[in-house]
């Protein structure tokens, strides 16, 4: 990034040091910025890409997970090669519950939603 050259420097009443540049410089800094959180990003995902610990979804899944007609609870099991009743086993949950809960009949508790994200291998966060 090029050396801001165009900068003022003004203080206020109460003391503070304000910063004054072009317009264009400052957008110049936010570009940077964001680029370098971008670039930050990108090295994260690598990263837990080669540790195991991210899904490479394709979009169908994606589109499916978005939808909220779709049980993500459903969406991430299906994904994952699972029946419900697998599911359901893996969570130590009843099969008819976790058919409810997929449906929409029933809302699953904390300790239920923990057990099947564990089970799907899911941040809680996922499923929500």
């Amino acid at each position: 990034m090029n050396e801001i050259v165009s900068k003022q420097i003004i203080t206020t009443p109460q003391g503070e040091r304000l910063v004054v540049l072009p317009e264009s410089e400052f957008d110049a800094l936010i570009d940077a910025v964001e680029d370098k959180t971008d670039q930050i990003a990108i090295e994260q995902w690598r990263q837990a890409r080669s540790e195991g610990r991210t899904d490479d979804l394709p979009l169908e899944v994606m589109k499916k997970l978005v939808d909220p007609e779709q049980s993500r609870i459903r969406v991430w099991r299906e994904h994952r090669g699972l029946t419900g009743a697998q599911l359901a086993k893996a969570a130590g949950l009843s099969a008819a519950y976790v058919s409810q809960i997929e449906t929409g009949q029933r809302d699953p508790g904390l300790k239920a939603l923990k057990s099947i994200a564990a089970a799907l291998k899911l941040d809680l966060d996922d499923l929500a």
